[in-house]
């Protein structure tokens, strides 16, 4: 039960980042609930390997291409969902910031 909530807080939560940014679109709260999962299989799935070929270079930024993995990610993600649309690299790169920081904060409030 716990993982069906944390799914659709994670949907409003990205909701509220589109609300947010002009260059990210949410066509409705189920699109919004399907990116959650679609980003959650993405990050379980595809993430690891990201990280993995690109170990070295994390290294070397101290972590800061993780962020750069996030954002490539939310523009597979893009590709993948017909409700969901980024306007390129940049507004993929800080709608995974916002994103995250609003899940951290419902994440706190819920815990």
């Amino acid at each position: 039960m716990g993982f069906i909530i944390k799914l659709i807080l994670t949907g409003v939560a990205a909701l509220v980042a589109s609300y947010i940014l002009p260059g990210v679109t949410i066509d409705g709260l189920g699109t919004a609930i399907l990116l959650a999962i679609v980003l959650g299989i993405l990050n379980a799935i595809v993430k690891p390997i990201l990280v993995v070929l690109s170990l070295p270079i994390t290294i070397v930024t101290l972590g800061l291409f993780l962020l750069v993995i996030n954002a490539v990610i939310i523009l597979i993600a893009d590709y993948l969902l017909s409700g969901f649309s980024v306007n390129g690299f940049f507004w993929a790169l800080i709608f995974s910031f916002v994103l995250s920081i609003l899940t951290s904060i419902v994440d706190m409030i819920t815990k």
